[in-house]
């Protein structure tokens, strides 16, 4: 699990095609791999990878077959930059939102506007998950806890403050790029709820309870 608050922007400094799977090693930059250990899950460009060799400025993982088709792995080259953050711990501060590593799919950079000091994005999420993006919701773009400023239609906008510009690869994108994206934990999770027949002893979710208990207007 994961806060989407970007540790460090590392760079991919060997990529290996094992068949349709790919094996990284990723360069962390100012990671703190102190406590670091084999097994352990550091999230890259917003993907749970799993430690499987270590160096002293770098580790190693596996992207399996799965994890490759729903995001940008397949494209990167060696030198390409990833934002990094380590699995949270019980003493970790929640600064972003929950966050998983389980990428939904890619959105794809439609704008990037300056707006003072701040810089505006507009993308467009495929039709499937548009639907869990909410205006003042949560995202991750690239492992990054961003909030939704705006929707319409597949396209919503964010506006990233200087602060997580200089801490992630955010500047680096350009219209035309494409981001992995995960949608809230709480949206798939309500919508698997209402879709649930509902149990005989109980009422199940609905519509009226959602209303009834303050979630909906």
């Amino acid at each position: 699990m994961f806060t989407g608050i970007i540790e460090s922007v590392g760079r991919l400094r060997a990529i290996e095609r094992r068949g349709d799977d790919i094996r990284l090693t990723v360069a962390v930059g100012k990671l703190d791999m102190g406590d670091v250990k084999l097994g352990d899950s550091i999230a890259t460009n917003g993907v749970c990878l799993t430690v499987v060799a270590l160096g002293a400025d770098s580790y190693t993982a596996d992207v399996s077959a799965e994890t490759v088709s729903l995001t940008g792995f397949d494209t990167y080259q060696v030198g390409h930059a990833v934002n990094l953050e380590k699995a949270v711990t019980p003493s970790t501060r929640l600064g972003g939102h929950l966050v998983s590593g389980h990428i939904d799919g890619q959105a794809r950079v439609v704008e990037v506007h300056p707006r003072g000091q701040a810089t505006e994005y507009w993308l467009e999420a495929p039709a499937e998950l548009s639907r869990y993006i909410a205006h003042k919701g949560s995202i991750a773009i690239d492992g990054v806890s961003l909030t939704v400023n705006e929707v319409q239609g597949h396209r919503f906008r964010l506006t990233i403050v200087p602060h997580t510009s200089g801490e992630t690869t955010l500047p680096l994108l350009k219209a035309g790029d494409s981001v992995n994206l995960e949608v809230d934990q709480i949206a798939r999770y309500l919508e698997r709820l209402m879709q649930a027949p509902a149990a005989p002893s109980a009422g199940g979710v609905t519509m009226e309870l959602l209303a009834k208990s303050g979630f909906i207007r």
